[in-house]
């Protein structure tokens, strides 16, 4: 059993994968450091110095002048400036994802179809067939490979 799990984590998908979440998760704590720290403030700043971040709804009769204050009190808020954040954040790892599988798809060589077999009608139950077929493999009759 041991040998066997090995077999599967050296596999090569296996490995690809690995490097993959772990690359995936350091590119999302970059992507939201951008928007978080990059974006979000001189968007903020254009929209009347409003901070994304700090956005909420106060589902109490409790007042709170921030969201770190709501939080503090355990009152109930929509925290709907975090969902921006992340909105942002998803639509920038969206489109940056977009733009590697595009450069990557214009590096990779294209596959060369494979022409397909010539294919023939079998003149018994009129299925298409291989051309060099000298049976039936639908209905089994014997086919000469003259009839075309």
């Amino acid at each position: 059993m041991i040998e066997e799990f090995k077999k599967f984590v050296m596999r090569g998908n296996v490995l690809d994968m690995a490097v993959g979440v772990i690359i995936g998760a350091a590119f999302g704590k970059i992507v939201s450091s951008l928007v978080e720290d990059v974006i979000m403030p001189p968007l903020g700043l254009i929209l009347g110095k409003v901070d994304f971040s700090n956005l909420f709804i106060n589902l109490s009769s409790t007042p709170a002048n921030t969201l770190a204050e709501a939080k503090a009190a355990g009152l109930p808020v929509i925290a709907y400036g975090a969902f921006l954040n992340n909105v942002v954040n998803f639509l920038i790892v969206a489109f940056a994802i977009f733009v590697l599988i595009q450069q990557v798809n214009r590096l990779m060589p294209k596959k060369e179809e494979e022409p397909e077999a010539p294919k023939r009608q079998c003149p018994y139950c009129k299925s298409e067939i291989a051309d060099d077929a000298t049976r039936c493999p639908h209905c089994t009759s014997e086919l000469t490979l003259e009839a075309k």
